[in-house]
């Protein structure tokens, strides 16, 4: 079993934004909507800083020398394109020496869920923690997928999943199909997927209230 970290099992700033995200008396205004993704992405980059590996460095200041810690880990976040871009960002403003990759998800529409990653664009991800971003974690399909395209180009340190809504079936497909140890950080654990996949309660199509209904 790897880690899971489940965020709102407590009250906290994260659950007032969840609230702001889940209401669908606000999901109208997508500005709103993506100004949330990228908090929400913020404070859950905080919470994930406090596990990483640091180091003591000396500082000069105006008046002497100072001693703190500085993260002595090499970080790359994944966006999966396009849901994930706003929350990406809030990841971004914490861990700003990270490099960035895109990889590009679309789910497949039929009796079964199928997914094609239509784009990849990864830097050097041996010996480095790599952040992979995706807002809902419904099947757990793509995410495996998305693992196993990043398994076949390096390998990294740790691997991170930052999901803002995830499902029991989307967590236990992980589970069962990746092969490298990884901790999960999400800000909800949803009662089930509906008979066309969907999360339930969830918030709806993440990328759709951020970006624009697609056609």
């Amino acid at each position: 079993m790897n880690d899971h970290h489940i965020l709102n099992k407590s009250g906290s700033a994260i659950s007032e934004t969840l609230i702001a995200l889940r209401d669908i008396s606000q999901q109208n205004d997508s500005a709103l909507f993506r100004h949330n993704l990228k908090k929400i992405g913020r404070m859950m980059a905080y919470e994930l800083s406090k596990t990483i590996d640091y180091e003591k460095r000396v500082i000069k200041t105006s008046l002497g020398e100072a001693k703190e810690w500085a993260i002595s880990e090499q970080i790359v976040i994944i966006s999966i394109l396009r849901a994930a871009g706003s929350m990406a960002e809030g990841f971004t403003d914490i861990f700003a020496k990270s490099e960035i990759g895109m990889i590009g998800a679309m789910r497949k529409e039929g009796k079964e869920i199928e997914i094609d990653l239509s784009y990849v664009a990864l830097p050097d991800i041996n010996g480095k923690r790599v952040m992979i971003i995706d807002p809902m974690l419904a099947t757990g399909k793509s995410m495996v997928k998305t693992v196993d395209t990043l398994l076949k180009r390096g390998k990294p340190s740790n691997i991170d999943i930052a999901c803002l809504v995830s499902t029991p079936e989307g967590v236990e497909h992980l589970e069962q199909n990746i092969s490298a140890p990884f901790k999960l950080w999400t800000c909800a654990m949803d009662s089930h997927l509906n008979e066309e996949h969907y999360i339930v309660p969830g918030l709806g199509d993440a990328g759709d209230l951020a970006y624009g209904r697609k056609i």
